[in-house]
């Protein structure tokens, strides 16, 4: 007797007729599911698409600026009035040769220097945010985990860390950076201290986020086979629980991660983030408030750029949230 292999087979053999193997339902594994309901957000879809063009920028900045024969610290002083120091021309001397147009004063290409300022803000934001979620997870993770004191000992560090005045304690370190520390200098420098100290200090909500998770896990059946079968504390926790968490960790660092640019974006403008000459779009805004009354271009481009990129990723985190959450309605 022959064992059919297929359902087409079976219901053959039944006297059925035979079911064509397109209309055969194909399994499909969660994060599958999870993709097909992605890809149904058109809004995500273009999000994540304008985030790779970022990435794209951010790389190959200066190939484009050198295709384009721009250069973010050429002085284009006979583009500039001399007289109102503003650039030549409506909007800014917007230009086919400028498409973003000119810096007052100085007449530097607005457009080579938002390219290259993706640079810092991706690096701060993606890095630190990096930093942020592995402290967080692994304190938040052992507190939930462990409980007693444990729990109660990290839960204290945690809230000191949140009434912890990040912002202001930047400005401080900010403004003492010397010019040579740990073997980096200049731009480098400025970029790691920015990194390490937000991913330092901005742990703390995701670690009370996480403590809540690890909390209605930890007495899931699945944990307790581990226990029995006598797996370690350590093994539980990264093998068998924070998998269990991969997508709510996910939308928690994509939303993250604008809070991050916008942070950069508050210590180059205060003049304690990217060290000029180097182009950041903090710093282009810090510039432009002597003459955005006259000329607001140089204004309107950085923040535009600081605006379009937030929302990007906060539609982002959105559509990835609503994709993985298995009681969406989509």
């Amino acid at each position: 007797m022959t064992v059919p292999n297929t359902a087409a087979d079976a219901a053959a053999d039944m006297g059925a007729p035979a079911i064509p193997a397109a209309a055969l339902i194909e399994g499909r594994s969660l994060g599958r599911i999870a993709w097909d309901r992605f890809k149904r957000d058109k809004i995500a879809m273009a999000s994540g698409g304008f985030i790779l063009l970022l990435i794209l920028l951010a790389i190959f900045a200066d190939v484009i600026n050198h295709a384009m024969g721009l250069d973010p610290n050429v002085f284009n002083g006979n583009l500039i009035d001399t007289g109102t120091l503003l650039p030549i021309g409506p909007r800014g001397g917007m230009s086919l040769a400028h498409p973003f147009g000119l810096e007052p004063t100085n007449g530097r290409d607005l457009f080579a220097r938002i390219v290259v300022g993706v640079r810092p803000t991706l690096i701060v934001a993606l890095a630190a945010t990096a930093v942020q979620m592995i402290v967080g997870i692994i304190i938040g993770a052992v507190a939930g985990y462990f409980g007693s004191w444990t729990d109660a000992v990290l839960s204290r560090i945690t809230d000191i860390f949140l009434a912890f005045p990040i912002l202001i304690f930047l400005i401080a370190i900010g403004s003492i950076i010397p010019v040579n520390a740990f073997g980096l200098s200049g731009w480098s420098l400025h970029i790691v201290v920015m990194v390490v100290v937000i991913g330092v200090f901005s742990w703390a909500y995701q670690a009370r986020l996480i403590r809540g998770l690890v909390l209605s896990l930890r007495e899931r059946e699945f944990v307790d086979a581990a226990r029995l079968l006598g797996a370690r504390p350590s093994r539980i926790i990264f093998r068998e629980i924070l998998p269990n968490l991969a997508s709510p960790i996910l939308v928690y660092t994509s939303l993250a991660i604008p809070a991050n640019i916008v942070l950069e974006a508050y210590l180059s403008f205060l003049g304690v983030g990217t060290p000029p000459p180097n182009a950041s779009w903090g710093q282009m805004l810090s510039t432009a408030v002597d003459s955005y009354s006259v000329d607001p271009t140089f204004m309107l481009v950085p923040g535009l750029a600081v605006f379009l990129t937030v929302l990007a990723f906060n539609l982002f985190g959105d559509g990835l949230r609503d994709a993985l959450d298995p009681r969406a309605g989509r």
